[in-house]
C-alpha cells in the first residue's frame, strides 16, 4: 500500500510581514530549492530576536523583562528567563562568526549586574536559586547561561574582572548545591558543573553532579535513541531538546571522546526516528509540554551535524531545519514588536504551562544550535535534498509505544500513542487526564483540545455524567504496523463546570480496563477497543482528530449512519464505525487548539454492552482525499481488518495475555 510521489519543489514566495520582512534576503531557490531559505536568513531572523529584545532590557542589561502574563515565578526569575534564553540566541550568532552587531556585550554587561548584589530587592539583581518548586527555576537559566558561556568563553568569561567572575561563579555553585526536578533538570548543575570544570573551577562537587547526570540518563535511557524524561514512561520533545542537547554538548565541549563515543551513537539512531516527525510544511509534531518554544524541536537535528551523529545528509538536516524556521516566522509567531509570543502560531494561552512567562518561548534559541556552525560547513553550502517522506508511505513502531505514520501524497505525520502518559511513578493512577499526554493520537496539523473542550483521539465511557480519563497508559506490544496497550477508566471530579454531581471525585470501576490497539496503513488508521469489567448500558464514546478553524462556520461536516467527516481548510478529518458503534457526531470545542480559535471535533457514541465488548473504528486525518476504504469483522476476542490490499489479524486474547 506503499505509494510513491514525484514530490518537485512548488514553492511559494515566503510570506513574511512587519519589520522582518524588510530584513531578510532574497531567498535562494539553487541553494535551497524546497525552502529557499539561507544562512543569511537565519542569521536575520535571530539578530531581528535580540535587536527586539533589547527594547526590554533593564538599565544595567541584568534583565531582560517581555512584555505579556506573567509565570508563577514572580517577574525577577521572568527577567532573569528573558536573559538567559536569548543570551543562548546570542551565543550561537558569535560562536559561528555571525554576531555582527556585537550583541554578546550586552551580556557581558548583564552578567556582570546580576551577579553583583544577588537576592536584591532590586530591578537587576538575580535570584538566589532554591530547590525544585517556585525558587528553582532559575536552575534553567543558570544552565543557559553556562551554556552560553561555554559557547563563547574566551568572550564572555574571559572579559569579566577576577571579582566578577568569582561572583557568578560563586551564584553558579550556589545553584548545583540545591536540588532539581526528578527529570531533565538534573542535567542543569551538570551543565554548569561542566562549565566551572572547563574555566579550571571544577572540584569534588561538579565532578558529582556531572556523574550523577550521567548515571541518571543511563537509567532513563530505553533504546533505539529515546530517553524518558525522568523515572517512568515521559516521551516528548524534552528528548531531543534536553535529554541529547545537554550531555553531547558536555561530551563535544569538553573534548571528551569517550562519552561523545558512547553518546553519538544514540543521537544518531534517535534522529533515525524523530526526523520522521516533521511535516512537509516544516511543522513539528504538535505532542507535550512547553510547545511554546516552537523552533527548539529542531535543536536535536542541528546538534547532529554540529558532532557529526546523524543519518541525515547535510542538505536533508538543512531541509528539515529551515522548513521548520519558515513554517514559524510566516505563521505570526513574532509579533510586529519581534518578540515571540505565548502560543504556536500565534498566541494561544490554553496550551501555556503555569510555569511559562513572557520569555520563556525563546527556548526556541535553541533551534538556532546550527548557527554555531561556520559558514562553509555543510549543513550551510549544501543543496537541500529530498527526504523519503518526500516519495514513501512510512510506518514505525518504536519500542517505547509510539507508533509514527506519515504519507507522501499530504507530507502530514501522525503518532499514536501506546506508551508515554508522563506520570511519576508514585503519582495516583486518578486525577483529570492530560490532554498534552493522554490522548491516542498527535499529528502536525491538529493539536489536543484543552482539558475543559470535548476530548479529541479518545476513548471514553460515562458514568454518573462524568466521562472517564485515560490516565496511567500500560504499553503492551508493537508490531510491523500497530501499537498496544491498556489502561484504567478513572473518572475525575473537574469542578461543577463539568456537570459532576460527585463531592468527592468520580466513581470507581474496580478492576476495569480498556485495552486497545491502533493499526496503520497509508493514511487510514483502525482502533480497536475491548472494555473489560464495565457494566452495561454506558454511554461510549470515540473522539477522532480535531480539525481548527478560525471560526464555527470554517467547517463543513458530512454525516451519515455510523460515518462522520469533519473538513476545514483542506484538512479533513473522518471516523467510522465498523463494529460495536450506533451514531456519529460532532462536537465543538470552543476554546480551540493551537492551529486555529475554534475546533470541531468528529466521534462515534455506542452503548456499552455485557455481550459485545469489543469496539472498532476507522479513522483518517488527511490533507488530500482518500479514497481507500477498510473493513473489519469480530469473533470472539479476534479482530480481522481487511485493508485494501490484504487482511490483518489481531487476537486479543494473544495481545493482551499477560493482563490480569
Amino acid at each position: 500500500m506503499t505509494e510513491r510521489h514525484s514530490m518537485k519543489p512548488e514553492l511559494a514566495p515566503l510570506d513574511v510581514t512587519g519589520p522582518l520582512a524588510a530584513l531578510l534576503p532574497p531567498e535562494d531557490r539553487t541553494l535551497s530549492p524546497y525552502t529557499g531559505l539561507t544562512r543569511e536568513h537565519w542569521i536575520a531572523v535571530a539578530d531581528h530576536l535580540l535587536t527586539a529584545a533589547a527594547a526590554y532590557r533593564s538599565p544595567q542589561r541584568a534583565r531582560i523583562n517581555f512584555p505579556g502574563r506573567p509565570s508563577q515565578q514572580g517577574p525577577a526569575t521572568d527577567g532573569l528567563e528573558g536573559f538567559a534564553r536569548t543570551f543562548l540566541l546570542a551565543a550561537f550568532l558569535h560562536a559561528g562568526g555571525a554576531d555582527r552587531n556585537n550583541h554578546l556585550q550586552a551580556y557581558v554587561d548583564g552578567l556582570v549586574a546580576g551577579t553583583r548584589t544577588v537576592g536584591a530587592d532590586d530591578n537587576e539583581s538575580w535570584p538566589e536559586v532554591g530547590h525544585v518548586g517556585r525558587t528553582g527555576q532559575p536552575h534553567v537559566e543558570a544552565a543557559g547561561i553556562a551554556l552560553s558561556l561555554h559557547l563563547t568563553k574566551e568572550d564572555s568569561w574571559g572579559r569579566l574582572k577576577p571579582d566578577e567572575q568569582d561572583r557568578l561563579a560563586a551564584w553558579f555553585r550556589a545553584t548545583i548545591e540545591k536540588e532539581p526536578s526528578p527529570n531533565n533538570w538534573y542535567l542543569f548543575p551538570a551543565t554548569i558543573a561542566s562549565f566551572l570544570e572547563g574555566v579550571g573551577r571544577g572540584d569534588e562537587q561538579t565532578q558529582y553532579v556531572l556523574d550523577r547526570a550521567l548515571g541518571l540518563i543511563e537509567v532513563w535511557y530505553r533504546g533505539e535513541g529515546w530517553y524518558s524524561d525522568g523515572a517512568g514512561e515521559a516521551y516528548d520533545h524534552y528528548v531531543g531538546w534536553a535529554m541529547h542537547l545537554y550531555p553531547v554538548l558536555h561530551a563535544h565541549l569538553r573534548g571528551l571522546t569517550a562519552l561523545a563515543d558512547k553518546l553519538g551513537p544514540r543521537l544518531d539512531e534517535f534522529l533515525g526516528s524523530f526526523s520522521r516527525t516533521f511535516d512537509r510544511d516544516g511543522s513539528p509534531l504538535y505532542y507535550g509540554r512547553s510547545m511554546t518554544y516552537r523552533t527548539a524541536t529542531l535543536a536535536a537535528v542541528a546538534l547532529g551535524e554540529a558532532v557529526g551523529r546523524t543519518p541525515l545528509t547535510p542538505g536533508q538536516s538543512r531541509r528539515i531545519l529551515s522548513a521548520g524556521l519558515r513554517y514559524f516566522v510566516e505563521r505570526g509567531s513574532i509579533t510586529e514588536h519581534g518578540v515571540l509570543s505565548l502560543g504556536w502560531h500565534g498566541e494561544h494561552l490554553p496550551s501555556i504551562q503555569r510555569y511559562s512567562g513572557p520569555g520563556s518561548p525563546y527556548w526556541a534559541s535553541k533551534g538556532f544550535l546550527a548557527l554555531m556552525l561556520p559558514a562553509d560547513h555543510p549543513v550551510w553550502t549544501a543543496t537541500e535534498e529530498a527526504l523519503p517522506a518526500d516519495s514513501d508511505d512510512h510506518v514505525r513502531s518504536l519500542g517505547v509505544g509510539l507508533l509514527i505514520q506519515t504519507t507522501a501524497a499530504d507530507g502530514l505525520v501522525r503518532v499514536h500513542n501506546h506508551g508515554n502518559d508522563h506520570l511519576k511513578l508514585d503519582a495516583a493512577d486518578a486525577g483529570a487526564p492530560d490532554p498534552l499526554y493522554a490522548r491516542f493520537g498527535y499529528s502536525t496539523r491538529t493539536g489536543p483540545t484543552s482539558l475543559h473542550d470535548p476530548a479529541d483521539n479518545d476513548l471514553q465511557v460515562r458514568i454518573r455524567r462524568v466521562w472517564s480519563a485515560r490516565r496511567r497508559i500500560h504499553r503492551v506490544a508493537t508490531g510491523e504496523n500497530w501499537a498496544a496497550s491498556w489502561h484504567a477508566p478513572r473518572f475525575p471530579q473537574y469542578g461543577p463546570w463539568e456537570g459532576s454531581d460527585t463531592a468527592d471525585g468520580g466513581p470507581v470501576l474496580p478492576s476495569a480496563r480498556i485495552e486497545s490497539v491502533t493499526a496503520v496503513r497509508g493514511a487510514l488508521e483502525v482502533r480497536i477497543h475491548r472494555l473489560v469489567w464495565v457494566p452495561p448500558s454506558l454511554p461510549l464514546r470515540l473522539g477522532g482528530w480535531a480539525v481548527a478553524g478560525a471560526h464555527p462556520h470554517s467547517f463543513s461536516v458530512a454525516a451519515s449512519g455510523t460515518t462522520v467527516a469533519v473538513e476545514a481548510d483542506g484538512l479533513r478529518s473522518l471516523v467510522t464505525g465498523l463494529h460495536g458503534w450506533e451514531s456519529a457526531g460532532t462536537q465543538p470545542a470552543p476554546y480551540g487548539t493551537a492551529y486555529g480559535e475554534w475546533a470541531v471535533v468528529p466521534e462515534l457514541l455506542g452503548t456499552t454492552s455485557a455481550e459485545n465488548t469489543v469496539y472498532v473504528a476507522a479513522a483518517s486525518l488527511s490533507g488530500v482525499p482518500v479514497s481507500e476504504e477498510v473493513a473489519a469483522s469480530v469473533d470472539g476476542g479476534v479482530v480481522t481488518v481487511r485493508w485494501p490490499d490484504r487482511e490483518q489479524a489481531f487476537d486479543l486474547d494473544d495481545i493482551f495475555a499477560g493482563i490480569r
